[in-house]
């Protein structure tokens, strides 16, 4: 069995002469197979620090992202994501569609059991937006499981002191 290291597919983990994206590029994603598809289980990634632009004003916005996700056979590798979200540096798109295309690029690539993304925006003019989205495969439990996750994600909204 290959380890990560042996991985082809994986040519952005320790590579010092990484190019970053300024555009939006979905083909960054790298994939690594999952060691343990037959188990069901998490995994979520925090990313504190995305940006991307107001389609309208250009003006810069900044949000937290959270990206859970139960793997099936691939797994997104993480400095490759990390590379992928910085692609949206100078993307302008809405919130509610920054959320939307990292979940469907995301489910292009590895095509998981179930997926959500939520991202907490910081205000502008007043206002944050924390747009949500999830995704269960069809026709299994995880189609169910994620109507019933839409339906309760923001039941005991947590306390925001940061924003």
């Amino acid at each position: 069995m290959k380890t990560e290291k042996e991985d082809k597919s994986i040519t952005l983990l320790g590579n010092k002469d990484v190019k970053y994206e300024f555009e939006y590029n979905a083909d960054i994603l790298e994939t690594f197979e999952n060691k343990h598809y037959e188990n069901d289980y998490f995994v979520k990634f925090n990313c504190p620090e995305f940006t991307s632009l107001c389609p309208i004003t250009g003006q810069p916005d900044f949000a937290a992202i959270y990206i859970s996700y139960i793997p099936d056979k691939l797994m997104i590798e993480s400095k490759s994501l990390k590379l992928y979200l910085f692609s949206f540096r100078n993307h302008g798109a809405f919130h509610e569609d920054c959320v939307n295309i990292i979940m469907k690029d995301i489910i292009k690539a590895i095509e998981p059991k179930y997926i959500e993304v939520w991202g907490k925006f910081m205000p502008r003019g007043g206002i944050s937006i924390d747009p949500y989205c999830n995704w269960g495969r069809y026709g299994t439990k995880w189609e169910d499981f994620a109507q019933s996750r839409l339906q309760t994600h923001d039941l005991y909204p947590e306390k925001i002191d940061n924003r």
